[in-house]
């Protein structure tokens, strides 16, 4: 059976995952800046197969508004720009048959208004996430306790210890979605 310590390493663990997992998501959401990391989600039907862009290309970012695909397989480049079109990015590419540019137009203010709502969506399943961590660890730390594997003391401490984590771990994805939501506004 798993001492209180391991129970708080392990919450302390899944939270940080967590963390991560929102601050992924955050970066495929687009801003009015481009980054390769918004078509991390893009996969290409490549031979029958649903393949990620970036194992088909290199992307690159030559300029604030501009991102420019390069396929390893020039017979995939239309099979690229179809997936590009359909994807949720609401982007349009062009080709000249070696190379796909997709500008980033300037969000309109509504758009920008989507997009925050998408971001705080993302902020609150993180925080969801991390809130059914500490319910798991409470939960265990009580069948200890119920098991007199360790004092009522003990648990207190271990559940003090595991709420400063929850704490902790939801004020980072708040800090976040606050400059997430900075850099989605920003003109």
């Amino acid at each position: 059976m798993a001492t209180a310590d391991q129970l708080i390493q392990d919450a302390q663990k899944r939270m940080d995952a967590s963390v991560e997992h929102t601050r992924t998501e955050f970066n495929t959401v687009r801003t009015g800046r481009a980054s390769a990391a918004l078509l991390d989600r893009v996969q290409i039907d490549y031979y029958g197969q649903q393949t990620p862009l970036k194992q088909l290309a290199t992307i690159n970012v030559p300029e604030p508004r501009m991102l420019t695909i390069q396929p390893f397989d020039p017979t995939s480049i239309k099979a690229i720009e179809k997936a590009l079109q359909e994807s949720d990015l609401g982007l349009t590419p062009s080709n000249d048959g070696k190379l796909i540019r997709l500008p980033m137009p300037q969000p309109t203010e509504e758009r920008r208004k989507e997009l925050v709502k998408v971001v705080r969506k993302i902020a609150e399943e993180g925080r969801v996430a991390i809130r059914n961590v500490r319910r798991d660890a409470v939960h265990h730390l009580k069948e200890l306790t119920t098991n007199k594997e360790i004092g009522s003391d003990d648990e207190r401490r271990a559940e003090e210890q595991v709420q400063k984590l929850t704490d902790d771990h939801t004020k980072t994805i708040d800090d976040q979605l606050r400059h997430k939501e900075a850099e989605i506004m920003e003109v």
